[in-house]
């Protein structure tokens, strides 16, 4: 949590961003602020819109109506690509880990350094590859893996990490995490909180999805409330308690309108 974050420079702006499939409405109106180097938590029960509002920001969907800024200027991504091109990274819930290769390859699959290339003929540069792999989850991560272990042996919440990893070695300047923390053991958690925390004092904007209040509210910045497709409230995580978050996600009341019944 970083409580210089709320001044610091806007990063991302939603401006009534509204997404329909049909006649559903699965976001309405969607209008909120992520600002450079902060954490910011979306949460919200299922059905809420954090996933759409997700997909919106990630290039997965384009929003039916409503703008979107990106460091002050008007985008709209087509395709994950494109927000990747525009500084956007995005770990997804599945992972999407191969488990019979080592953590090098994972990261770097597509991309690897080539030692030689010429034509259909490429040479990868193992020797790079293991030790960029090393300074991502070291350097960046704080995290001693071995990059030539395969990802099979590793524990849930290290998994989590080398899939940050890849992410970073895009050099992204937002990052978004969607349920990192979902189906993770107490020690695995805390591992992924610890990490988001390491990044933060690197200077790292994230975005965190989930549903499990309890968790972010000890690691953000501030959380934007969804409710039924709409922003219930946005809050400084430390000006709110878990009751009070619990009843916004509930509910969709804000804050204020809680405190006033």
């Amino acid at each position: 949590m970083n409580p210089e974050s709320a001044q610091s420079q806007e990063k991302i702006r939603f401006e009534e961003i509204t997404k329909k499939f049909g006649r559903v409405v699965a976001i309405d109106d969607i209008s909120f602020s992520v600002h450079d180097g902060e954490i910011l938590a979306l949460v919200g029960d299922n059905g809420a819109g954090k996933s759409t509002l997700m997909n919106v920001l990630c290039g997965i969907h384009e929003p039916t109506s409503g703008k979107y800024f990106y460091e002050g200027e008007s985008v709209r991504f087509a395709s994950p690509n494109e927000a990747r091109d525009c500084g956007i990274e995005t770990v997804y819930q599945d992972l999407a880990l191969m488990d019979d290769l080592d953590v090098a390859t994972n990261i770097f699959l597509g991309k690897f350094p080539m030692r030689f290339s010429f034509g259909p003929f490429n040479i990868i540069d193992w020797d790079t590859a293991y030790a960029q792999a090393a300074e991502l989850l070291e350097g960046q991560l704080n995290q001693a893996i071995d990059p030539k272990t395969e990802v099979e042996f590793l524990s849930g919440g290290q998994r989590q990490l080398v899939a940050i990893a890849r992410s970073l070695a895009f050099d992204p300047d937002v990052l978004v995490l969607d349920e990192p923390t979902s189906a993770l053991s107490v020690a695995g958690t805390e591992l992924v909180y610890d990490t988001i925390e390491t990044l933060q004092d690197k200077g790292q904007t994230q975005i965190i999805v989930s549903h499990n209040f309890e968790e972010v509210i000890s690691v953000a910045d501030r959380i934007v409330v969804l409710y039924q497709g709409n922003v219930a409230d946005i809050v400084d995580a430390d000006a709110v308690t878990r009751g009070e978050l619990s009843d916004m996600i509930k509910t969709g009341k804000s804050a204020a309108e809680l405190k006033a019944d």
